[in-house]
């Protein structure tokens, strides 16, 4: 019921067409999909549906919205449809359509909600062309695979000798990770950065102590606020960046479903070059690090047998950084889609505190380099790391900007009629 709800006060098809039309069905689609893979190797997955169900979503509506107001190249390859069908329903229809396949325990509020939005739409042929339009769309968009089945996936195997005991969690990053279908990338490798730096190096002396220093449990010398961005950055939720933009004047439906778009593929190949650097280097945390830094092979380290960072290590290697690769990814594309410095202020909500309010950093660049130096101030990654990461993401949302959905020469967009 509360789907129901949610959906049909945001989206009653009576309403006029809204900029933020793409956002409701998005938070809808956050709503009514079920959670991602469990974390861990115990449920791997080898083929079928995961983590690009969002996606999938946000692409459907966007293949639906530019067949009828056609500015942009098709990721699908869908034709052209009537100019005259009407927008809303179309990208309502490849919606549900994606959310009836891919979120079966939410099938009776996804159809319920979908029926009552409709319902407000006159009877007609614009009507009767976009449901057409939103399914073939939708069709389209299922139809593309999840897992690349060239790719061999490796079972991780923790590093030990004969006998001796190791931690037996898994890391969350199953081999399914790295064997996703890129939708930008040529392959999860792509954009793979080259190796940490020596544990003999300067660098890595230095950025060690940084981390040691700043990033303890009981650190004196990180500051009250800089504890606060330690554990605001754990997750964070653009939505509010992103409706923001998207309500700005003169932007068209099919902008916004294109944004929604990029935003998940870039964010999707993102996820998977980061898996690729971290399985592939399997580099050591600060705290494996610090506590074993006599065995190091640099004079320039300091052992602290008893050292914790200030929040919980993620349970995969360290190298390079996750959250560094999304926040650079994301301040990239959002700079080209709707300016570095937006006139309203880059606002991001904390997915990691529930209770806490929307913040307001002045542009993209700043906020990227909050969230990266946030994963140093939490004890949890080195300063080198976040610089990589940080680049790999502005790597991949640039291919993005190049490889798909570009928009087309003036000679052949179609504007709806």
């Amino acid at each position: 019921m509360k789907l129901l709800l949610a959906t049909t006060l945001a989206l009653g098809a009576a309403m006029p067409v809204r900029a933020d039309t793409i956002c409701e069905w998005m938070d809808f689609a956050r709503k009514a999909l079920p959670d991602r893979p469990p974390q861990g190797q115990l449920t791997m997955i080898r083929d079928g549906q995961g983590d690009h169900s969002e996606t999938k979503v946000a692409l459907a509506m966007f293949e639906a919205l530019n067949a009828i107001d056609h500015r942009y190249k098709s990721y699908v390859g869908m034709p052209v449809g009537s100019a005259a069908a009407d927008q809303q329903t179309a990208a309502m229809t490849a919606a549900t359509e994606v959310l009836l396949r891919l979120a079966p325990g939410n099938r009776t509020a996804v159809q319920e909600s979908y029926d009552l939005a409709l319902a407000g739409v006159a009877e007609g042929q614009a009507k009767a062309d976009a449901i057409a339009i939103g399914k073939q769309a939708a069709a389209a968009v299922l139809a593309l695979p999840d897992i690349d089945a060239r790719v061999k996936q490796a079972d991780y195997r923790p590093l030990t000798t004969p006998g001796q005991w190791v931690p037996t969690a898994l890391p969350v990053l199953g081999p399914y990770t790295v064997a996703y279908r890129p939708w930008i990338l040529t392959s999860a490798s792509e954009v793979r950065p080259p190796a940490p730096p020596a544990l003999t190096s300067a660098r890595y002396a230095t950025d060690l102590e940084e981390v040691r220093r700043l990033g303890a449990m009981n650190s004196k010398e990180r500051t009250s606020t800089q504890t606060l961005m330690a554990r605001y950055r754990i997750n964070s939720d653009e939505m509010p960046a992103l409706r923001e933009m998207m309500d700005q004047q003169g932007r068209r439906l099919v902008d916004n479903a294109r944004a929604f778009a990029l935003y998940d593929m870039v964010g999707d190949d993102a996820g998977m070059a980061m898996a690729d650097g971290k399985l592939h280097y399997n580099f050591w945390r600060p705290i494996t690090a610090i506590r074993n830094a006599d065995k190091d092979d640099n004079p320039a380290t300091s052992m602290d047998s008893g050292w914790v960072p200030l929040i919980n290590t993620p349970m995969h290697p360290e190298y390079p950084c996750g959250h560094c690769i999304g926040a650079g990814a994301t301040a990239e594309l959002m700079t080209a889609l709707g300016g570095k410095k937006p006139a309203w202020g880059v606002r991001i909500a904390s997915g990691s505190l529930g209770t806490s309010a929307v913040q307001v950093t002045p542009d993209w660049d700043e906020w990227a380099r909050q969230v990266s130096f946030s994963r140093t101030l939490g004890g949890v990654h080195y300063r080198f790391s976040n610089e990589a990461g940080e680049a790999m993401g502005r790597k991949v949302a640039r291919l993005g900007l190049e490889r798909v959905l570009q928009p087309l020469p003036a000679a052949e967009v179609r504007p709806a009629s």
